[in-house]
């Protein structure tokens, strides 16, 4: 039996998934603990990718007609108790501020100096408190709509944390709109999940199911929830965005009325749709191997680095020049709208710590130029979603790398759906559902499951069978043309299949 090849993150996938992905983070040079207790710190080459998520959608919000602003981190809890459901599906994750101003204690240390006559919840989600502004500033129908989004942190109490996808502080976007009818609030709602998904499989090159929630898996105070829905490779489902349609439940908590075409009041109709940091951890988990982190180049902080091979001091000079060229002329070319972010790697490390670092940091085209290089006016490639490698002409390569990053990006998405479509499953047994969701292993439990659709009528009884198997109703898919059939879970009859999975 031919020897597996030594990998550069252990475990491995499919030895220890969840370790497998700490340790990309950590070979990848994306985040940490922090001493903070349930947080994070985002290191430059994870931000950098944030950065570039941020900036995609940012542009594409804007494409849509919102506007940047920024609401305050601090929430008055009356505001919150305003909206029962809200209140209570928030309720255990809130931190809380009770108190101001620091001074010194008996002991020497320093203690709060006073409480505050209304405790202050830390932003868990803003639709109270910008409901509160917006109702001062929507006055008439000529006021509508209001379409603004903001760029934050949020703070949710979470017990059990993992870098990216539930941490006690992330960052997000939360985009928060008004409007004088259902119609342009629920128009508005579908709207964001299709600039999600757009961007999930153009931007991440993500495959996702556009669904809408069940009614247990709704968004707390919403009417409807609208999701994007991936699947990872450990066939888990994450749910990668959220768009809400909210009806008149925030307006009429926070007040906001307008004065009609007709001079009526009327209660104006609300939306909210986000996405966050989690989705970091979605291009993890989606793309990266054994060797560390893949990155699609459209998101990729730098799409080609250039990597000076020499050995001798008298060659520096040569390659350093030879490669400095390339840079310059390689930041000129264009893909897409933007130019290429190209780095030179000039750093006082052994070639093989270079290569691996850049392995491991996923970036999707890696040139070597050594002396020899240079003479031949060529480059040694390397690919890292297909690990292919060779030599080029320099030539050559300038005129073909906008192609070989297209193809890259493609190749990511075409991959990404295939395995999706290979561990997603039609089930009218119940038993076979059960089977499909229960591990070999219990105690080490080995990667399993997928996506199962099967008919659903949802409600309590529904939700505890499934409970018991640690897998939820993640969505009624938008595009699907199911005829009525029969609830696996109870035999009654039901409308519409629903995708269910374990997930994150």
């Amino acid at each position: 039996m031919a020897k597996k090849g030594k990998t550069a993150i252990t475990p491995t996938r499919e030895q220890d998934y969840p370790e497998w992905y700490q340790q990309v983070i950590k070979a990848a040079d994306l985040a940490e603990v922090s001493p903070v207790r349930g947080c994070m710190v985002i290191k430059p080459w994870g931000y950098a990718i944030w950065e570039q998520m941020q900036k995609t959608l940012d542009r594409m919000f804007k494409d849509t007609g919102h506007v940047n602003a920024y609401f305050p981190l601090f929430i008055p809890k009356s505001y919150l108790e305003k909206e029962a459901e809200h209140v209570e599906g928030f309720a255990k994750e809130c931190a809380v501020v009770t108190h101001h101003r620091l001074e010194e204690g008996p002991d020497g240390g320093l203690v709060p100096a006073g409480e505050l006559a209304e405790p202050l919840v830390v932003r868990p989600t803003s639709e109270t408190i910008i409901g509160e502004v917006y109702a001062k500033w929507v006055q008439s129908y000529r006021d509508l709509p209001i379409l603004i989004n903001q760029w934050a942190n949020v703070v949710r109490w979470e017990m059990r944390t993992r870098l990216f996808l539930r941490t006690a502080e992330f960052l997000w976007q939360e985009g928060h709109t008004v409007h004088a009818t259902s119609e342009e609030a629920v128009e508005e709602t579908l709207q964001m999940l299709d600039v999600y998904a757009t961007f999930a499989r153009e931007t991440m090159a993500m495959p996702v199911i556009k669904g809408e929630k069940t009614p247990e898996e709704r968004f707390p105070g919403a009417v409807d929830t609208y999701t994007i829905e991936a699947m990872m490779q450990d066939r888990k489902a994450l749910q990668a965005g959220t768009s809400h349609f909210l009806g008149q439940n925030f307006a009429r908590a926070a007040n906001i009325q307008f004065l009609d075409q007709d001079n009526e009041q009327k209660l104006a109709w609300t939306t909210s749709w986000g996405v966050s940091t989690r989705l970091v951890g979605a291009l993890i988990m989606t793309h990266s191997d054994d060797d560390g982190l893949v990155l699609p180049p459209k998101l990729a902080p730098s799409q080609v680095v250039i990597v000076p091979i020499t050995r001798k001091e008298e060659e520096k000079a040569e390659v350093l020049e030879f490669c400095n060229s390339l840079l310059a002329e390689l930041k000129d070319v264009r893909w897409g709208e933007e130019r290429l972010r190209v780095s030179l790697d000039t750093r006082d490390l052994r070639s093989a710590e270079k290569n691996w670092d850049h392995i491991k940091k996923g970036v999707p085209l890696k040139l070597e130029v050594g002396p020899r290089d240079v003479k031949n006016g060529s480059v040694f490639m390397y690919r890292r979603d297909t690990k292919e490698k060779g030599g080029m002409p320099r030539a050559e390569f300038v005129s073909k790398v906008t192609d070989l990053l297209g193809e890259i990006q493609a190749g990511l998405l075409s991959r990404a759906e295939a395995f999706r479509d290979e561990h997603t499953h039609d089930f009218d047994d119940l038993e076979a559902f059960k089977a499909f969701f229960t591990a070999q292993n219990a105690d080490k439990p080995e990667i399993h499951g997928g996506f199962a659709r099967a008919y659903s009528v949802g409600g309590p009884e529904v939700v505890e069978m499934c409970k018991k198997l640690k897998v939820t109703a993640r969505c009624i898919p938008l595009d699907a043309q199911d005829e009525p059939g029969t609830c696996l879970f109870t035999g009654k009859p039901a409308e519409r299949k629903v995708i269910f999975a374990k997930s994150y």
